[in-house]
């Protein structure tokens, strides 16, 4: 595509429709510490935050005390039920093969629980070796901080602004967007809420999809408008 030389995926709920089984796993362990969030209303929240930002997001706007063990709970418990549970966005992998561009994932996920994933849903082939991960950064530079896109851009070789990423919440939009790079909002996760595409395009999407088989025109149409500018 002249308008773009590589598109980037986020993982959790783009790739992979975890992020609704992230939901009810943290939300039920806030519960056992007297914080009820429902799951929908924290995904809206908190998703694309990694949990230990999201510990202290909530600690701030509950003003309760959170135990640092649920951070290793929460690991545990999330890994064992991704490992059994998790399961493709539909359409995900056909419209990463239709786009004709490399391609790569930038993720706040750790690589561990990545290549868990992305193996049990048959698409971990599409994107080995270009498969980043927030964690390998060290402290502090994970969404919605620009590192992870910055350094994928930078490894492949790539500009920021020949670049466009896919993108499910907010702190991953703005994460994309303060790297410089293009991004479209996608709302096809089990974890999407009536306001999900307002959220999105008032964080920097560009146009929001809510299924994976509208992706490959999308990213089309926008590779057009790049190229000309």
């Amino acid at each position: 595509m002249d308008g773009f030389d590589l598109i980037i995926f986020d993982c959790d709920g783009v790739l992979v429709d975890s992020e609704i089984i992230a939901a009810d796993v943290e939300s039920s362990l806030l519960r056992e510490i007297g914080i009820d969030i429902p799951r929908q209303a924290f995904a809206e929240r908190y998703a694309g935050l990694t949990w230990k930002d999201i510990l202290l997001a909530v600690e701030k706007d509950t003003a309760v005390p959170i135990p640092a063990s649920l951070i290793d709970r929460s690991t545990e418990l999330l890994d064992e039920r991704l490992a059994r549970e998790v399961r493709p966005v539909a359409g995900a992998g056909e419209a990463a093969i239709a786009i004709p561009l490399p391609r790569a994932i930038c993720s706040n996920s750790a690589p561990e629980r990545l290549e868990t994933m992305l193996k049990r849903t048959r698409l971990h082939h599409l994107f080995d070796p270009h498969i980043f991960s927030a964690k390998t950064l060290g402290e502090n530079r994970q969404k919605p901080a620009p590192d992870i896109y910055i350094h994928g851009a930078r490894t492949l070789g790539h500009a920021p602004s020949r670049i466009v990423v896919v993108e499910d919440s907010v702190h991953g939009v703005h994460a994309a967007r303060a790297a410089g790079m293009r991004v479209i909002g996608f709302t096809g996760g089990s974890h999407s809420y009536p306001d999900h595409a307002d959220h999105l395009s008032e964080a920097g999407a560009e146009t929001v999809v809510n299924r994976m088989q509208h992706l490959p025109a999308t990213v089309a149409a926008l590779s057009q408008w790049n190229a000309a500018v």
